[in-house]
Formats: structure tokens, C-alpha cells, sequence
């Protein structure tokens, strides 16, 4: 194979592994975690099980993608300027549309204390969600919208906590609404004037 074919073949696999991700996320959101299989993301994707484990090794190897771009599609709203607590909570609200990933997301919570990937993504993941939410708080306290006694870090501990806690009771009762308790929670931290 000549260099040019090469480079010419490496698009194709990463649009074909991005395509295997849009149909994985998309089999998360209507079976949930439990329902899904390698199997059945295979044959939605038009592939042999073989065929997908050249892309996706394992199960594990699978799921963590499908987060990793779930995250990429959360974390685009916390570009630039934008309000990170309103980006939580438009993703906490995003996420009451797709039960099979918030079910996804949680098992992988559980299991992450055993499993180097698993565990190593959402470290990453709350680090950079604390940072930026904290960050956020911190300029916002200087604006003097949000109260001056609170810690940052301490404050974007409770938001994503609040959200996580409110995602285990939706994923109990559906009719909870997710939002609200992280809005009441944020209220709590402003300014009264």
C-alpha cells in the first residue's frame, strides 16, 4: 500500500468508527445499558461482531467512546462565554430525552472504582466540570451575582452532586424533574438585592 492510499484509507475508518458511535449512542438511548449488546450494535451498524471489535476491542472499549462523545456533544455549550451552571443544567435537561445513557452513564460510575479506563474518564471529566463550574462561580462572584462566602470549588462540588443525585432518583421515578433542584440550588448561591 502506497503512503497516498494509506492516508487516503485513514478518513474512511475514522468517519466509519464516528458512524459505529452516532448508531452505539443512539442503541443506548432505546434499549438502555443493560439491553444493549455488542450484537446488537453491530448489526445496526451494518457490520459482523468481528467487524465492530476491529474498530471497539471490547464492550468496555465501546461504552467509554459512546461517553467520551456524548461528552463532546455536552461540553460544547461551555465554549467561549457561556453560562457553564445554565450549560449543567441544559445538559441535565438534555439528558432526561435519552434514559439509556444517563442508565449507561451510571453503571459506569459503579463500576469505575474497578476499571483503570473507566475510572481515569470521569476523573477527567468531574476535573474539568468542577474547573470550569468553579470558574464560573468565581467570575461571578466578582460581578457580585453570586454570594462572596461561598467557595468556588466547594459550590461546583454541590451543583454537579445535586445534578448526579437528581439523574439516580429520575433514573428511579421519570416523572422527577431533573433541573429544578440544581435551579433552586443555584438560586440559593446568588445575590439577593
Amino acid at each position: 500500500m502506497t503512503p497516498q492510499t494509506a492516508r487516503n484509507r485513514y478518513p474512511k475508518g475514522a468517519a466509519r468508527r464516528e458512524a459505529i458511535l452516532v448508531i452505539a449512542l443512539q442503541c443506548f438511548a432505546d434499549l438502555g445499558y443493560h439491553g444493549t449488546s455488542m450484537r446488537e450494535v453491530a448489526r445496526r451498524a451494518d457490520l459482523s461482531q468481528a467487524g465492530l471489535l476491529h474498530y471497539f476491542p471490547s464492550k468496555e472499549d465501546l461504552f467509554l467512546a459512546v461517553l467520551r462523545e456524548r461528552q463532546q456533544i455536552d461540553t460544547r455549550d461551555y465554549r467561549g462565554d457561556q453560562d457553564a451552571v445554565g450549560s449543567l443544567i441544559q445538559a441535565v435537561r438534555r439528558n432526561a430525552t435519552i434514559p439509556g445513557l444517563v442508565q449507561l452513564y451510571m453503571h459506569l460510575l459503579d463500576v469505575a472504582a474497578d476499571s483503570a479506563p473507566t475510572r481515569d474518564h470521569f476523573e477527567k471529566r468531574y476535573d474539568f466540570a468542577r474547573s470550569l463550574i468553579g470558574s464560573h462561580i468565581r467570575d461571578a462572584q466578582h460581578e457580585g451575582t453570586v454570594r462572596a462566602d461561598l467557595d468556588p470549588a466547594v459550590a461546583a462540588q454541590s451543583l454537579i452532586a445535586v445534578a448526579d443525585g437528581m439523574q439516580v432518583q429520575w433514573l428511579l421515578d421519570d416523572t422527577q424533574e431533573m433541573p429544578q433542584p440544581i435551579e433552586l440550588v443555584w438560586r440559593l448561591m446568588q445575590n439577593r438585592n
